[in-house]
Order: structure tokens, then C-alpha cells, then sequence
């Protein structure tokens, strides 16, 4: 779990929300987290207290705050990314002409997770058109401010 492109409360800019140590120790998703915007220096820490993350939306899951990547898309649904990495990852599997289903496995893939309406190869068009307009919102550094369109 890398960083997350937020919303700043304080200015409307772009900010991040990062982990304080590193992602890839035991249980990355309960590591403290860092607000942190680079245009008007906002910043707060996020401690887990028990299961205080919450995953399923267009925010980020720890300080709750809207995701700078995010767009209406295919009648009012809302497409959304944590950050250029995942963002890609939607792009690629949307493109994809053949979705092939890897081995058998204990858990179920981020992929696999996606609601029916981004797989549906319908909505192929409108969707990379969306990200295309979402990717052109990417700051070069985060706490520039571009809003999304």
C-alpha cells in the first residue's frame, strides 16, 4: 500500500497521504499515516486504533478525505484511483482484449474486485476516455495545484 493522492483540507490542492514506516512489514494497511500537503504545509497523523480504516470509495481510507483522482463515468458511476499506480492498473485491464484468469489462488486480486459496470468491455471507451482526463490532473509533484476537471 504506497501513497494516496488526496484532497487537502486546508487549500484544495493536491496532498498525500503516506505510511510512516515501511508498507512492506506486517500488516502494511495498519501502519501510521502522514496528510501531508506541499502548497500550504498542511499536515496530520493517522494512528490505527483497532479497525479504524475504512476501504470501499472514492475517499482514502484512513483520513477519510476525497480522492484527487476521481470522475463521474458511464451515467453517473464514479471512477476512482488511489494514485498513478493504480490508476494504470485499471487502465490496463480495462484495455485488455483478453482477460485471462490466473492460477487458483486463496484471495481474491484487487482485479477481480472491480464492479461489473469498469468490466463491462461496453463501457471500454467512456472509461479510458475518463482516465485519460483523470491522468491529466496528475501533479509532476504532489502539492501542485491542479483540480480535477
Amino acid at each position: 500500500m504506497s501513497d494516496i493522492i488526496v484532497v487537502c483540507p486546508r487549500c484544495g490542492g493536491t496532498a498525500v497521504v503516506r505510511p510512516q514506516t515501511d508498507p512492506t512489514t506486517a500488516l502494511p494497511w495498519f501502519c501510521p499515516r502522514n496528510l501531508s500537503c506541499l502548497a500550504c504545509a498542511y499536515s496530520a497523523t493517522w494512528q490505527p486504533e483497532g479497525s479504524s480504516s475504512c476501504w470501499g470509495g472514492p475517499f482514502d481510507p484512513y483520513f477519510r478525505r476525497p480522492l484527487w483522482l476521481q470522475a463521474s463515468c458511464c451515467g453517473g458511476k464514479t471512477l476512482w484511483a488511489f494514485n498513478r499506480e493504480h490508476l494504470e492498473l485499471i487502465d490496463g485491464y480495462v484495455r485488455a482484449r483478453l482477460r485471462e484468469r490466473g492460477p487458483e489462488r486463496p484471495y481474491t486480486s484487487l482485479l477481480e474486485k472491480l464492479p461489473a459496470w469498469i468490466k463491462s468491455a461496453k463501457h471500454r471507451d467512456e472509461i479510458t476516455r475518463t482516465i485519460q482526463r483523470l491522468r491529466a490532473t496528475l501533479p509532476s509533484e504532489v502539492g501542485e495545484r491542479r483540480m480535477p476537471r
